[in-house]
């Protein structure tokens, strides 16, 4: 039993430690017993011994408790530390609990202590842990079906303000019922800047591997069609979607561009008073 889980039995928050279930890049989940009932403890792994890369990209614009915290962030020190790790782990409950409350199929969270978030264990049909998505063969007719959930569950999230943002068939569970998704620790909002980015990549990752049972859906693009909707505040939970998306052919205008930055740059130069404004002839 890993020590971090003492605490929890100490608290009778959990009766006993059945064995683990996984290790992943960032946590690794024991079966316990808890109030009576199978449920997963999930116990994040030090920073150190993380395999998750660009960490970074996931921490655009959260927001620290106070001025203190985000600067101890940004810093070497010992609280700085603390308070990534705590961030990183107070992020997927947060998510966890929103998302849940939003009507998407994830874990139920029961409990959030000492760094341990209790979770609903997710099972088959016969009762046991549920698979990985990508330990299950599908058929195509399967794989159709499935994607077509799964489209459904990201729309639900983008709808909640929040991109999964490593969204693979790595980290989706087969339940008895139906796709569900987990590992939300890197869940980002929807306003961040590289939003769209890591939205676009979850939902290429998915094409990808679908694709392997129904080659057809390797030629959808539900990402730009999906965003373009949320964009232009027309998407909505049962918002029909086609996976096809029409792309401009219209030619970018560059130079129309650039003119436009150089006079927005003049201003702000005028505006500082760095050069002066240039001298208006009435002819």
């Amino acid at each position: 039993m890993p020590p971090r889980l003492q605490p929890l039995l100490d608290a009778n928050l959990i009766e006993d430690v059945v064995g683990q279930l996984k290790s992943g890049k960032e946590a690794e989940v024991y079966v316990v017993l808890s109030a009576g009932e199978y449920r997963c403890a999930k116990v994040y792994k030090e920073a150190n011994n993380r395999s998750f890369k660009n960490a970074s990209q996931y921490t655009e614009g959260r927001k620290s408790r106070n001025s203190r915290d985000a600067r101890a962030k940004n810093s070497g020190s010992r609280h700085g530390r603390e308070e990534r790790e705590s961030d990183w782990q107070s992020t997927e409950v947060e998510a966890l609990t929103m998302l849940a409350s939003a009507g998407v199929r994830v874990p139920k969270t029961f409990d959030y202590y000492e760094g341990v978030i209790l979770l609903e264990m997710i099972v088959d049909s016969e009762g046991n842990a549920a698979p990985r998505l990508n330990d299950v063969t599908l058929t195509k007719e399967k794989a159709r079906e499935c994607h077509t959930m799964i489209m459904r569950q990201v729309v639900l999230m983008l709808c909640a303000g929040y991109v999964h943002g490593d969204l693979s068939e790595f980290n989706i569970l087969m339940a008895h019922d139906g796709p569900v998704i987990i590992d939300l620790p890197q869940a980002i909002q929807s306003t961040a800047n590289n939003a769209f980015r890591l939205f676009q990549r979850d939902l290429v990752q998915l094409a990808a591997y679908f694709s392997r049972f129904a080659p057809e859906i390797a030629s959808s693009d539900y990402a730009h069609e999906i965003w373009k909707l949320y964009e232009n505040g027309k998407l909505k939970p049962d918002t029909k979607l086609t996976g096809y998306f029409q792309h401009s052919t219209k030619k970018a205008d560059v130079r129309g561009m650039i003119d436009e930055i150089k006079a927005v740059e003049e201003e702000e130069l005028i505006r500082r008073g760095v050069i002066k404004k240039p001298y208006d002839k009435k002819w």
